[in-house]
């Protein structure tokens, strides 16, 4: 409530000392910055800039007594007031010099012959206790140790494809179907050198790192999008004699009375002579093609994660033959309980996203050159 009082009423205009702001300015360009005084410090250059609370709020996706209480803070108390109050318990033993330094260090330079920081490496160059290092990099929620993924595409007409995609998943045409049609190629039937030794009280279940290799199959799906289930078939291998054959098993198993949107990603497969021919005699077939480097937006990439999450990692098969019937019996019993994916996301706010991800990328990029 008293939140809610101080981001009402009228505030005090701000004026930021030129050191305070380069400070500020750092604490927001600065890669990995803890997110919260990084937040803190983006509300006190807006204020500063004669921006209204509300503006501050929906700018910085928070909320308006957020906007008041930092606000209030730094006429209160200046660039101190921006940190955390202290916590119960026992005083810190290391001080703010030393905490700056292990965040700067750790997001602006590595251990010599490493690629990055570990507990023991920072404490022995600091001298300060692992368990000191731990906390500053909880507090500021870094985690050296892990690294993800990302994939930025090149695509040029990206922008019209994410919206062509996303605005069948969540306004699909009438009187059609629409399709996330794929490959999930070279399939192994792979056989354990030695037996699996099963979940136990206590013990997780058991199998050896290496593997016999049985041969491969190749698996062509299409999940109806608004159903969730999968038109699947398994081929030797996946050129566009087997796409054309496979076209045509969803040919037969779509009523003649709708059209057919299928959604593709840009594999040489789906657009030889040979296809385009098929689909000129096929006409309410229409394709529709995903970014390059865009994979995540076809549908049928998360049916294919819970088949060789669910059926195909922790299973054995001895013959191409034993792994072609695991399929088809994971296709049944998807198809029996099916759900169709629900898709979170319009075009704009994947846009947005992706903006900001780039802008935060650049700008991480410009603050260490």
């Amino acid at each position: 409530m008293e939140d809610e009082t101080m981001a009402r009423r009228v505030l005090p205009k701000l004026e930021i000392a030129d050191a305070d702001r380069e400070r500020l300015v750092s604490w927001t360009r600065r890669q990995k910055t803890g997110q919260a005084l990084a937040l803190r410090s983006r509300i006190i250059l807006a204020c500063a800039e004669g921006h209204k609370n509300i503006q501050v709020a929906k700018q910085e996706r928070t909320t308006n007594a957020t906007v008041g209480k930092w606000r209030q803070r730094y006429v209160e108390f200046g660039i101190d007031g921006l940190m955390d109050e202290p916590r119960p318990g026992a005083p810190r033993t290391i001080s703010d010099k030393i905490v700056e330094e292990i965040v700067t260090k750790t997001l602006e330079s590595q251990p010599a012959g490493m690629t990055h920081w570990s507990t023991r490496e920072m404490s022995k160059n600091m001298g300060v206790s692992r368990e000191s290092v731990r906390r500053v990099w909880q507090a500021f929620r870094l985690k050296p140790h892990r690294e993800g993924t990302f994939k930025i595409s090149k695509d040029p007409l990206l922008v019209d494809k994410v919206r062509d995609i996303v605005g069948l998943y969540l306004n699909p045409p009438e009187r059609a179907l629409v399709l996330s049609v794929d490959e999930k190629s070279q399939i192994q039937a792979l056989d354990r050198t030695q037996t699996l030794l099963p979940l136990q009280p206590g013990r997780m279940a058991l199998r050896t790192h290496d593997y016999k290799r049985h041969g491969t199959t190749s698996l062509f799906a299409a999940l109806d999008v608004a159903t969730g289930k999968v038109i699947g078939t398994c081929m030797n291998r996946h050129r566009s004699k087997e796409f054309i054959s496979f076209l045509n098993k969803i040919d037969a198993s779509v009523p003649d009375n709708l059209d057919v949107h299928l959604i593709l990603d840009n594999y040489s497969t789906h657009k030889t002579p040979a296809v385009k021919r098929w689909l000129n005699k096929h006409p309410r077939f229409h394709q529709h093609f995903t970014p390059t480097g865009g994979s995540w937006l076809n549908q049928v990439e998360r049916w294919f994660s819970g088949l060789s999450n669910k059926a195909l990692r922790r299973s054995v098969h001895r013959s191409v033959k034993e792994l072609i019937s695991a399929i088809d019996e994971y296709v049944r019993v998807s198809n029996a309980t099916a759900k169709p994916y629900r898709w979170m996301k319009t075009a704009t706010e994947i846009l947005d996203s992706m903006k900001r991800f780039c802008d935060l990328t650049l700008s991480a990029h410009l603050s260490r050159t």
